[in-house]
């Protein structure tokens, strides 16, 4: 592409009152441009780019024998700086209780992380929306992860585009908003204008980004062995495992082609199934390289802006249920779903659909594992225990030659469910520790399909409690399980060898999982919430002793 030269999309169809890409993919009907997926050379580069970027991994998150430079160094000093004075200050007994002790290393390390740069950030944000699987007190502060990264001054961020682009700014675009909408790890986004007349959000990949989270890479799977076993938090996931599932998720990020991609393959998915609750903005046929990525701009409620979402008239248990269902078929039934759901990746329109942002990482499943999910989801309504434990198996969060039996037997699944709330602080620790002994006990992992679609779920918790604190949980289950067999019950005959008329749902599992006796019919969210509540301060007053 030469200086002087203009761009637009006329060869890809003028927005019509019904564009053509509507025919397969979710998106808006006020298109700013048609996309044709048989004309865009970056998505017929993706499976390539793709291939590359898995193949890279090993190299990467292998531990070498030398410390690899002296990045390792400046890691360490960070870490070590963060948490020695916490360290100090927990012994001399400056914290009143186990809360504000959380409260300071989370501080510390949030400070630290920011120092380090973009790969750290990264991890911040992925713990940021792990609610419920963190300390609240982690979480809150790498929240300020998102949105709160310094951002590149404009000059880098004109010269990064226009080298991409190999065009001035102004042969491209209309106009350029120099302050950025928001700033995160890997990239920043812009508002601008196209000369043909569209607006636009221009997504730039901070510069050297690339190389240095490949170096950081280098320096987590050198550290990792040596955290095996110290570090409470990351017990069932050993470090070195970690590392390898980051690695995977953050190397495609480094890609916008990738990126655009999935775009386009979440929106052919949500189209399928049919799934009008959401839409996804259509990237720029012609203006997505490596580090830039020109899109339509759509704009709505912020996730947690339950007050305007009200307020314009918007159902917002509608959102949520929507959400539900939605990630649950896209993972089972066509294998892809969105793998970084947060509050600031969804804007809800002003008609009540989703707008979902921001997909650098999104979870592809083998054949053999998306049928490990059906059969998943199909044992956990049948409470079939065993089944459960299988279908985990073939995820990869067990060996293949794992005993099963053992497995049911030592984790006392064959047993009457126990109220957590019933128990003491110290019942309760002690439970917990038993439980992850014994899966360290099997070799225990989280896949990297499992984890996001777990942190996804986890979000979806989260969002509940704002948007829809009266829904009942129960009963929720229990309509989209009647739905799933409903829509796809051919489908599970044909791939699991199952007569879905033969099929009974059974909650006993689903209520045993929330820890719930059998006669219980009814919960909503804000019980099921205050339940935890009370466990988690039970835990907390026992391990602040």
């Amino acid at each position: 592409m030469q200086h002087g030269q203009t761009f637009g999309v006329n060869e890809f169809g003028r927005a019509s009152d019904t564009p053509k890409d509507l025919s397969w993919g979710s998106f808006t009907e006020n298109a700013p441009w048609v996309l044709d997926r048989d004309n865009v050379r970056w998505l017929s580069l993706a499976p390539g780019l793709r291939s590359q970027a898995s193949a890279e991994v090993p190299a990467l998150t292998t531990p070498r024998r030398l410390p690899p430079g002296l990045r390792v160094i400046t890691v360490a000093t960070q870490i070590i700086g963060a948490l020695a004075p916490w360290y100090v200050n927990k012994k001399r007994g400056k914290f009143k209780d186990v809360s504000g002790s959380h409260a300071d290393v989370s501080l510390r390390l949030r400070k630290a992380v920011e120092v380090l740069g973009p790969t750290y950030i990264k991890l911040g944000q992925i713990i940021s929306s792990g609610e419920g699987l963190f300390p609240a007190e982690l979480v809150d502060q790498f929240k300020k992860c998102r949105d709160q990264v310094p951002a590149e001054p404009f000059a880098t961020v004109r010269q990064t585009v226009e080298q991409d682009l190999g065009a001035r700014l102004e042969d491209v675009f209309e106009w350029f908003d120099e302050k950025e909408l928001a700033a995160a790890s890997i990239a920043q986004v812009h508002a601008a204008r196209l000369l043909t007349g569209e607006d636009v959000v221009v997504k730039v990949q901070r510069p050297r980004v690339a190389s240095l989270v490949r170096k950081d890479l280098t320096v987590m799977a050198w550290i990792a062995p040596y955290l095996v076993g110290r570090i409470p938090i990351a017990a069932l996931a050993n470090p070195p495992a970690l590392v390898e599932l980051f690695a995977e998720t953050i190397v495609e990020e480094l890609d916008f082609r990738l990126e655009a991609a999935n775009m386009l393959d979440v929106a052919a998915m949500l189209h399928d199934l049919g799934q009008e609750g959401y839409v996804v903005p259509r990237p720029h046929p012609q203006l997505v390289t490596r580090r830039v990525l020109v899109m339509e701009r759509v704009s709505g409620f912020n996730f947690d802006d339950v007050a305007g979402m009200k307020d314009a008239g918007i159902d917002t248990e509608a959102v949520i249920r929507t959400g539900m269902i939605a990630f649950m078929e896209g993972a089972m039934i066509h294998g892809i779903f969105h793998g970084d759901l947060h509050g600031g990746n969804l804007f809800v329109l002003k008609d009540g659909r989703t707008a979902l942002l921001d997909f650098g990482i999104v979870a592809r499943l083998s054949q053999d594992r998306r049928l490990a999910f059906l059969r998943l989801m199909l044992s956990a309504t049948t409470n079939d225990i065993k089944g459960q434990m299988a279908a985990l198996r073939d995820l990869g969060a067990l060996p293949f030659d794992t005993d099963l039996d053992a497995v049911i037997r030592d984790l006392r699944l064959d047993q009457p469910t126990i109220d957590p709330t019933t128990l003491s602080g110290e019942q309760m620790v002690n439970e917990v520790q038993r439980v992850i002994k014994a899966l360290l006990g099997y070799g225990a992992s989280l896949p990297k399909e499992l984890m996001l679609y777990v942190k996804n779920m986890v979000f979806l918790d989260g969002a509940i409690s704002r948007l829809a604190p009266e829904l009942d949980i129960l009963g929720e289950v229990a309509n989209i399980s009647m739905m799933f067999a409903q829509r796809h019950g051919e489908r599970l005959g044909k791939e699991l060898g199952v007569d879905p008329s033969a099929v009974e749902f059974d909650m006993s599992g689903v209520k045993a999982s929330l820890g719930l006796e059998e006669n219980v019919d009814r919960m909503t969210y804000k019980d099921l919430q205050a339940r935890r509540e009370l466990i988690q301060k039970r835990m907390r007053d026992h391990v602040g002793r």
